[in-house]
């Protein structure tokens, strides 16, 4: 919810004061039984609320997709299947699912986007989780660069594309196998590392945990770590620092 927005619709009469409190009944949450939808994030944080849909029942799915569609016309949703885009779709045909990121989302068009985060990839097997990320990033309202397979097996590869690399605020650097691709990047610029562990590799990878430990144990400085395969969190995170970047260039 928009409180701003109702508070000038209220003083310019194109809301009631019934009306506009029983909006505002609904803050800080909307109880629906089975969830609480916090329609007053993004006033807290600047973010609205994200739908995790893996393993909801399509009941109640589809409800949460409706309710925060009919206060706010957007919602994202992360690590949803096929079945559940096509669920979603039959009540509100404006939903777009990636099958790669398994992004499910209603989207305002037009969107302005500012700054810049680069989103990079040891290998095409990191992509998914790099896409995730990436796409998080824009639908929060940045601006995204996608640099993938870059990885250190071909170090020249990187090498030929750092110049446009370090342009962005922050650089998302997404690895399996080992994991080394954010040490490397991190010593290479001079702007924040979010390192992205993903579970791609054979055997001794124990699923992601050789690439995360490798890079919390990183010696290169400037360098942060999410979750393994945590897309979201690093898209989420460099949003954040895109926003303070943007700000210091262009002060109240």
């Amino acid at each position: 919810m928009d409180v701003l927005k109702l508070l000038e619709d209220v003083k310019n009469d194109k809301v009631s004061l019934e009306e506009a409190v029983k909006e505002l009944k609904q803050l800080p949450y909307e109880d629906l039984g089975f969830a609480k939808l916090d329609h007053h994030r993004q006033i807290r944080s600047g973010f609205g609320e994200v739908v995790f849909c893996s393993g909801k029942s399509d009941e109640h799915l589809l409800k949460i997709y409706e309710t925060f569609y009919k206060t706010d016309t957007e919602v994202l949703g992360t690590r949803a299947s096929e079945h559940q885009y096509e669920l979603v779709k039959a009540v509100i045909p404006e939903v777009t699912y990636d099958p790669l990121s398994r992004i499910l989302k209603i989207e305002k068009p037009g969107k302005e986007k500012i700054g810049r985060v680069a989103v990079c990839t040891a290998g095409t097997a990191d992509i998914a989780v790099a896409e995730e990320a990436a796409q998080v990033a824009e639908y929060f309202g940045t601006n995204v660069d996608r640099f993938y397979d870059v990885g250190v097996a071909g170090i020249h590869r990187l090498f030929a594309k750092l110049e446009e690399i370090r342009k962005a605020n922050c650089i998302i650097a997404v690895a399996g196998m080992e994991g080394a691709l954010g040490g490397v990047l991190a010593g290479l610029v001079e702007v924040p590392v979010i390192a992205v562990p993903t579970s791609i590799g054979y055997g001794a990878n124990f699923g992601g945990l050789s690439a995360l430990l490798t890079m919390l144990n990183s010696c290169s400085n400037g360098i942060t770590v999410v979750n393994i395969d945590n897309g979201y969190g690093a898209g989420y995170i460099s949003t954040q620092i895109n926003r303070l970047a943007v700000k210091a260039y262009k002060p109240e």
